[in-house]
């Protein structure tokens, strides 16, 4: 061997050690620093990881937020005993005693033997029992579980299982269903379904209703994905007194249960229906219909979509708004004299009572609904007239409660996908026809039944335009208040409709029951004020009508306002949401008298 080959041979053994050096180096580096650093993307560490990829768990609870009603009755996440089968080695369930301990828990869950031992030996992951009603897991009863238990079949074990929603249709649109989510982790290989909000506040929350991690039941396995022997089955939570939080909601979860069962009763099939409180417009209740599953979500269906904050055509209850303008501009007064034949005589435009209402003051025009009144009314105001007054009014805007800055939102909004609705269409000129169609409520005005329950709180507070809010706290898991969502109104604008105008259209309102088209309602339990409206709309070139009554009670000391809406209900229906608007206010009066009597 010659000089020139030892030297290569000296240079190839120094690059190879230099590279053992380099990787041995590397390898240090990973054991001792790298273990405990995060891993890109991640929140987990590579040691963290490791172990994960060995374990195979099934999520007893993600570790999502909570909601409640405001007396603390929960909205989300029951827990229920479950049954929670473990992936085994087939052998140990082949001696007699086992089979004959299967043969009891499968009679129990109301399945046979072999169909409950088929499911339990193709389980490659652990998985939680099914009923045979719905995808969730199946709620053992206290016999069940007991005999589960007894029964001590390793495999099988009776663990605490939280559902997110129960499966059975309900009107809280606003409060939204859980989709899958894109993004992955580690949660996704453990068996369990990274979720985010949909809809809903489980949206708009989204950020703060992540947990730190799940509640999960595990195992670890070999490189083979077999159980290790011996050790085990262990349930692993995070442990942390803050969370995850609670969100305490405004919603009286007993009244909107209770008002969901009235409006089945109904025969509504669209609409919506929307209890405020008449002091500081906090939602109590809130029902969109059709119903929804927040488990069986269809989008193409679009059940899920809230209606008390979609926008459709108001008709007469829109007059309201004209009233006030009127009145706040000058260009009519409480008792002018009118006079109504039936017809407009123009504009096509006509009074929906035959032959007219004869001559009628302002006030009896507001009671008896008149066209021709209101129509003349909205021809003397200018088109920003009108709009700045419905927009004081909380009309053709957002009014849900919100702010700005607050919990690391730069605007938190906790309604979702609420509707501004519209007065006038921008693209159209705002002529004398366009004018006096606006003031019955029809052509281009929509709003949504949440601006018409709060049109009627601004009216009982002096005008001042209210905020409705749907959430009042969050809370750590400790109970410690996080933060309080306190109640505000809107700033005053020159719009704004003085007090006196208030007071005179809330007690108009009172004027429709007593003597105008909601005579109805004149006997309630309590005295009732309101205001009735119905308008025309097209519905898939078919004519149809929107029917709606808003209002409030008690008359001498306001507690609740209430919007009912019916949507695309039949022409020369008679209007069934003065019914029901009734209903809902003799529901509110005896829940008013219960709490009285219990000194509450």
């Amino acid at each position: 061997m010659n000089l020139q080959q030892k030297k290569r041979i000296f240079y190839s053994l120094v690059i190879l050690t230099g590279m053992m050096v380099i990787l041995l180096f590397r390898l240090v580096y990973i054991q001792i620093f790298m273990k405990t650093m995060l891993l890109p993307n991640s929140k987990y560490t590579l040691q963290e990881m490791s172990v994960l990829q060995r374990e195979r768990a099934v999520v007893l609870d993600s570790g999502r937020g909570t909601f409640t009603d405001r007396h603390g009755e929960s909205l989300t996440d029951e827990t229920i005993p479950a049954a929670i089968l473990f992936p085994v080695d087939r052998s140990s369930v082949k001696s007699g005693l086992v089979e004959t301990k299967l043969e009891q828990i499968a009679e129990s869950l109301g399945t046979s033997a072999l169909s409950f031992h088929q499911a339990w030996q193709n389980l490659r992951e652990p998985s939680a029992w099914r009923s045979n009603v719905g995808d969730g897991p199946m709620s053992l009863s206290v016999s069940q579980a007991n005999l589960i238990t007894q029964m001590d079949v390793s495999g099988i074990k009776v663990l605490p299982y939280r559902k997110r929603y129960s499966d059975n249709l309900s009107g809280m649109q606003w409060l939204g269903y859980l989709s899958q989510s894109a993004e992955k982790s580690a949660l996704t290989n453990m068996g369990g379904n990274l979720k985010h909000g949909g809809a809903g506040l489980e949206k708009t929350l989204e950020p703060l209703l992540r947990g730190i991690g799940p509640t999960i039941a595990y195992y670890t396995v070999d490189g083979r994905n077999n159980p290790l022997s011996g050790a085990g089955i262990r349930v692993k939570a995070p442990n942390n007194p803050y969370y995850p939080l609670r969100f305490t909601t405004t919603i009286d979860k007993r009244l909107q249960q209770q008002i969901e069962n009235l409006t089945n009763q109904s025969g509504m099939k669209q609409g919506a229906v929307v209890v405020l409180d008449a002091h500081n417009a906090d939602i109590m209740a809130m029902v969109s219909v059709p119903f929804y599953n927040p488990l069986a979500i269809h989008p193409g269906i679009g059940e899920w979509n809230n209606k008390a904050i979609q926008a459709t055509t108001p008709g007469s209850i829109f007059k309201t708004v004209i009233a006030a303008a009127a009145l706040e501009a000058g260009v009519t007064s409480p008792n002018e004299k009118f006079h109504c034949n039936g017809h407009y005589k123009k504009y096509g435009l006509s009074c929906w009572k035959e032959g007219g209402h004869g001559t009628l003051t302002l006030e009896q025009a507001y009671a008896e609904s008149c066209n021709v009144v209101f129509a003349t009314l909205a021809e003397r105001l200018e088109s920003a007239q009108i709009e700045g007054t419905a927009q004081a009014l909380g009309m053709g805007r957002r009014i849900g409660w919100e702010d700005n800055d607050i919990l690391g939102y730069s605007v938190l909004k906790p309604l979702d996908h609420e509707e501004t609705g519209t007065i006038f269409d921008s693209s159209s000129l705002h002529d004398g026809g366009v004018r006096a169609q606006t003031g019955i409520g029809q052509r281009d005005v929509t709003m949504t039944p949440l601006q018409a329950a709060n049109l009627v709180v601004t009216l009982l507070n002096r005008g001042q335009l209210q905020a409705p809010r749907i959430l009042e706290r969050i809370s750590y898991h400790n109970g410690q208040v996080m933060k309080k969502l306190t109640t505000h109104t809107y700033p005053e604008t020159r719009s704004s409709i003085s007090p006196e105008t208030a007071r005179l259209l809330s007690s108009w309102m009172r004027k429709v029951v007593t003597e105008g088209t909601g005579k109805s309602l004149a006997h309630a339990e309590w005295p009732l004020a309101g205001k009735s409206g119905t308008a025309q709309v097209i519905l898939k070139g078919n004519p149809k009508n929107n029917q709606w009554f808003i209002g409030y009670g008690p008359v001498n000391q306001p507690e609740y306002a209430v919007a009912v809406l019916f949507q695309n209900v039949a022409p020369d229906t008679n209007n069934k949401a003065t019914a029901l608007f009734g209903q809902i206010m003799g529901l509110l009066s005896s829940a008013t008298d219960s709490l009285s009597a219990s000194g509450r």
